[in-house]
Order: structure tokens, then sequence, then C-alpha cells
């Protein structure tokens, strides 16, 4: 009788690996996707070496300035250089999109786990209902609730944005976690004597990530436009903070003068989300094993 070595078994996970690298470049949007993700890291990452002025300095002489040679997409009223500021704000948008989801993450995840795993009266009586209490709300709405409650700032108001998100998160846990716990290798680990914990974060959670994976990558796009949603309402970033919500804040005020000032930051976020939603479809594509290979 064969048993597989270890060069089979990478060389498996190798071919494991190319199938799903071709999944993802075959989906033209979802390439896309990436390529506009990734200049936001490189954005928020390198902000500092990119931004051409101070994205504070106000500078009284340069009011609403349109784009030159000095400043490439102009200034805002306060004499601020708008590319500086775009630069530093997608460092803000980024932030808000790991934090928040990362929040929703941490706490829905173990919960649907959990409750999925378990069932029973905890299950059905007091988790799902509290989700459908709190997804009863649009998820923007609870977030301004539980924003104006903390009360403002952009922690504040990531922590509302990730509690916020929290529910969807804890629904598609347990929906997988229900479907795979009753599988047979489940069965199969049970009967050996394997204890719960390890047949949950060992056996169950992994093989319930792939819809996991495309929520995470369709929530950090929401995120960002909730906290450029809360930050022109002025209960996310301060207002002297380069976030595209609150330069478009301070942009609807000079839209017959300047319209610019409005363009940058929307086209960022319109392209940031776009990005999100083309690299969320790459990654279902990649990740559902109904596609052909």
């Amino acid at each position: 009788m064969n048993t597989p070595t270890n060069q089979d078994t990478l060389g498996k996970a190798e071919s494991r690996s190319r199938i799903m690298l071709r999944r993802f470049l075959r989906n033209r949007l979802a390439v896309c996707g990436a390529i506009i993700i990734g200049l936001l890291v490189i954005a928020a990452i390198f902000a500092p070496v990119l931004a051409t002025h101070d994205p504070f300095n106000q500078n009284y002489s340069d009011l609403l300035q349109k784009p030159s040679g000095d400043h490439w997409l102009g200034t805002d009223d306060l004499g601020r250089d708008t590319f500086s500021r775009l630069l530093y704000g997608a460092r803000l948008s980024l932030e808000a999109a790991l934090v928040s989801v990362g929040i929703a993450v941490v706490i829905g995840v173990p919960i649907g786990l959990l409750s999925g795993y378990f069932r029973g009266f905890w299950d059905d009586w007091v988790v799902m209902r509290l989700v459908d209490a709190m997804q009863a709300f649009p998820s923007l709405i609870l977030a301004l609730a539980m924003a104006a409650a903390l009360g403002g700032g952009f922690f504040n108001a990531m922590v509302a944005i990730g509690i916020g998100f929290t529910p969807a998160f804890v629904r598609i846990t347990r929906a997988q976690v229900l479907t795979v716990r009753n599988l047979e290798y489940i069965q199969a680990a049970k009967a050996i004597g394997a204890r719960n914990w390890r047949i949950m974060f060992l056996h169950v959670l992994p093989n319930s990530m792939a819809p996991l994976m495309v929520q995470i990558t369709l929530s950090m796009a929401a995120a960002i436009i909730a906290e450029a949603s809360l930050s022109y309402l002025g209960l996310g970033a301060r207002p002297e903070e380069p976030s595209w919500g609150s330069m478009l804040h301070i942009a609807q005020g000079y839209l017959n003068i300047e319209p610019t000032l409005a363009i940058w930051p929307g086209m960022s976020i319109f392209l940031v989300v776009l990005g999100f939603n083309f690299l969320g479809d790459g990654i279902r594509e990649v990740l559902d094993p109904k596609l052909k290979r």
C-alpha cells in the first residue's frame, strides 16, 4: 500500500495554489481591484514620503488654489495641500477598515462558532434574537447612534462601526458551522474522542472561512463609507485631520467656487470601495469549489 510522502503533499498544495491563482487572474475586475487596494496600501504606508507638503500646514496666502506645479491638486479653504491630505486620508481610511472589521471579526466569529456548534437555548433565544434586533437597524444608522453615545473621535467611531458589523459575522459564521458540524469527518473526530475546542478551531472554523473572507473584504468597503459618513457628520475624525469624509464636509461650502475640492476625496472613496468590491468578487471565485478550474 502506497502512503503519501511529504513531497506529494507539497505538490498537491502547490497545485491547489496554482489553480487558485489562475482563477483569480482570470477575473480581470478582481485583478483591477487588487491593484487599487495595493495602491491604497502604498499611499497609506508611504504617505510621509509621497506627500509634497505638510497636510496640517495652513497657508493663508494660498487659499482655494487650483491645481498647479506646487500644489498638484490645489488647496483647500485654509491653504492646505489637497494631494497631501488625500494621501494621509488613505492612511485613515485603511486604518478604519482594519480596526472596525477586526473588531467585528474578533467578536462575531467566536460567538457564531460557539452558537452554531453547541446550539440550544443560548443559540435560538439569546444570540439570534439579539442579532435580529441589531440587524433591524441599518448598520450605518446603528453606527451613528453608537458613535453619538460614545462621543466623537476616530477610535470611538471605529468601535461603533465594528459593533454595527458584528451581527453579520455572527450570522455567517453560525450558518457555516451548522453545515460543517454534521459532516462525516466531524462525526469521526467526535467518535475518536477529540475535544470540542479542538474540533471547532482545527476542523470546523478552517472549513467555514471561505464566505467569511468574502464578507471581510466587502465589510472593509462598507467601513470606509461608514467612516467617511461619520467624519462628514462630525462624529469621526477631528475636523483638522485629513479624513476623506471631513474633506467632503469642507468642500460642500465651496462647490460653486472650487468643485474639485469635493471631486478628489469623492473619487478616492469611490475607487477604493469599488476596488474592495472587485477584490471580494475575485476571492469568492477563488474559494468557490463549484466554479470550473
